[in-house]
């Protein structure tokens, strides 16, 4: 599996029972709908003040925007974030997983583009040295197409499989819904048709070029002279020493 450059934000676990149980899900769900009003994250304490919960009580459940938003998030997503289909087709299982998703981008389009919002926004900070919090670092993409593309491993070179996981987690994601969306002002239903084919059309390369490559028969070893004859290469100077030595 291809490794990431930071481990994905986890979201806080919300109490199972009782008063904190209630107060976690009043906080989410005031956040929730502040979100899709404002189109941006709320502090942490603009949502205790709206839900009526003071602010150190509200900081105890969700001590930054981070992990308000990694809660959001996991809310919007949780079903499509733990992979269930157990098809043998690999092409079917990325169908399965792009077809599931989107609808849901759709139905939470507002809190997708504000934990995108607040991405690119941390990350000004960070660079600039001011980030105050902890970062919210996205990523969760890449469990649910490791398990979509799993059974087309047998199919693919491993750098292949590298490549096809990181394309399609350009694609599976709110950024290309919002490119389609903002700058081509395509209908939700085109957006998954375009995705879909994109998606495909990456499946397709990547099981050609690992074919092409597998058949492609290495070159066979020669005496010294004839291989730097053929490659071009000249001998080495005198008086170097070969790297294995």
């Amino acid at each position: 599996m291809a490794k990431l450059k930071h481990k994905p934000s986890q979201p806080p676990v919300p109490p199972e029972r009782g008063v904190k149980a209630s107060t976690f899900k009043l906080l989410l769900d005031t956040a929730m709908t502040l979100i899709r009003q404002n189109g941006h994250v709320p502090s942490v304490a603009e949502v205790a003040v709206r839900s009526k919960v003071s602010r150190a009580t509200a900081y105890r459940y969700f001590p930054s925007r981070s992990a308000l938003t990694t809660a959001v998030i996991e809310t919007s997503l949780r079903p499509v974030r733990t992979p269930r289909s157990e098809k043998s087709d690999g092409r079917a299982r990325v169908h399965d997983l792009f077809m599931q998703t989107f609808p849901r981008f759709k139905e939470f389009e507002p809190q997708m583009r504000a934990a995108l919002q607040l991405s690119l926004e941390q990350w000004a900070l960070e660079r600039a040295g001011l980030l105050e919090e902890e970062p919210y670092r996205r990523g969760h993409r890449v469990r649910s197409l490791e398990h979509a593309i799993k059974p087309l491993a047998p199919q693919l070179t491993a750098g292949m499989r590298d490549r096809l996981h990181r394309a399609l987690s350009v694609i599976y994601g709110i950024e290309s819904y919002v490119i389609l969306k903002d700058i081509w002002g395509l209908s939700d239903r085109e957006v998954e048709r375009i995705a879909l084919w994109i998606a495909n059309a990456l499946i397709d390369a990547a099981l050609r070029d690992s074919q092409a490559g597998r058949a492609t028969p290495a070159p066979r070893e020669r005496s010294d002279g004839a291989s730097r004859r053929q490659t071009g290469a000249r001998a080495p100077a005198r008086g170097w020493v070969h790297a294995d030595h």
